[in-house]
């Protein structure tokens, strides 16, 4: 009976230990975190579909889209990735006028943003929410080249659609994250920012207490040595990329001077949100018109995307958002004009 009980103990004990060391933040809910590995064979498997002449080039309003929104709900729901609204798609028409003078024609284009929700583990910081995104439209098709008339656009953006689906199942298996999480993955961007602007506008009118938003945009391919890994457009606008750096206890996104040039912040769906959110929303990119040649073109194909440099990346942004989401207060700011 004396063994029984001190064995009774000892476990108590034990499990008193892991709940506390879940207190203090490290594990999740249970006090026991999960291993979930961002790993180049996973990021690989969904390229391949993503990217694949299957998917003819991923033009919304296309039957290839509509197998690729088939395929993400699929993985959010493998994943434990929850609708958003009352299901995953946010539906939008996109108004365009096609021919010339006198033969013009307006039709409509039904497109569809694909939104997961992962809940807060904290009763007061779930009700902030942090957004993560990137577009898994392309233009279908491109200017053709030795047959090849297919736009596959794996690194414009299944690169960065593939990055905010692995965060998404890495946070919605660890439970890590006291804010909550919403991966919105867009169409319509190659259209004008069609898709975002649709989405941030319907946050906007419910009211979401949006604290964050970043957006992956093409993430595929590496940077040369002795540049940041990565980089943020408007990185002057706000404190994110240091923040970010400090999270993740060492230099992954730095500036890229050429940003402003390019006018990039503008020119990605991170625009939308802080348009209507007036929050720090930015793009992080690894393509920085350097180092991978085949931006709108049919060669842009999943056999060039370099899937360590991804897995690599997306692990280090698992650490930093960890700190995004978990922060008392919410550090990341606006910068004064």
């Amino acid at each position: 009976m004396k063994i029984i009980i001190s064995t009774f103990s000892l476990f108590l004990i034990f499990s008193c230990s892991v709940r506390q060391k879940g207190l203090e933040g490290k594990p999740g809910i249970d006090g026991v975190k999960s291993k979930v590995e961002i790993t180049a064979s996973s990021i690989k498997t969904s390229m391949d579909y993503l990217a694949s002449d299957e998917l003819n080039g991923r033009a919304t309003g296309s039957e290839g889209i509509e197998k690729a929104a088939v395929f993400i709900e699929s993985y959010f729901k493998e994943n434990d990735i929850q609708p958003f609204f009352d299901n995953y798609r946010d539906n939008f028409t996109v108004i365009r006028k096609i021919g010339g003078e006198g033969s013009s024609e307006v039709i409509e284009i039904k497109g569809y943003n694909i939104v997961g929700f992962i809940e807060g583990n904290d009763a007061k910081l779930k009700n902030e929410f942090v957004i993560l995104g990137g577009h898994y439209d392309h233009i279908g098709q491109g200017r053709e080249v030795e047959g090849d008339s297919i736009a596959n656009g794996a690194n414009d953006d299944a690169s960065g659609t593939i990055t905010a689906m692995e965060l998404g199942k890495y946070f919605s298996k660890t439970k890590t994250n006291k804010r909550s999480l919403l991966i919105t993955l867009y169409a319509a961007e190659e259209m004008g920012l069609k898709g975002s602007a649709h989405l941030a506008e319907r946050l906007k009118s419910q009211g979401l207490n949006v604290y964050t938003m970043i957006n992956f945009e093409m993430v595929g391919v590496p940077r040369a040595e002795g540049k940041s890994m990565a980089y943020m457009s408007g990185f002057e606008r706000s404190n994110f990329a240091p923040k970010l750096n400090e999270y993740a206890g060492e230099e992954v996104i730095g500036f890229f001077p050429k940003a402003k040039e390019f006018q990039l912040f503008f020119r990605s769906d991170n625009f939308p949100f802080y348009k209507e959110f007036n929050i720090p929303a930015h793009a992080i990119s690894t393509f920085d018109f350097t180092n991978y040649e085949y931006y709108h073109h049919v060669d842009d194909e999943a056999d060039k995307m370099d899937y360590e440099h991804m897995a690599s990346f997306t692990s280090k942004m698992t650490k930093a958002f960890e700190g995004i989401l978990n922060s008392p207060n919410k550090e990341v700011v606006l910068n004064e004009k």
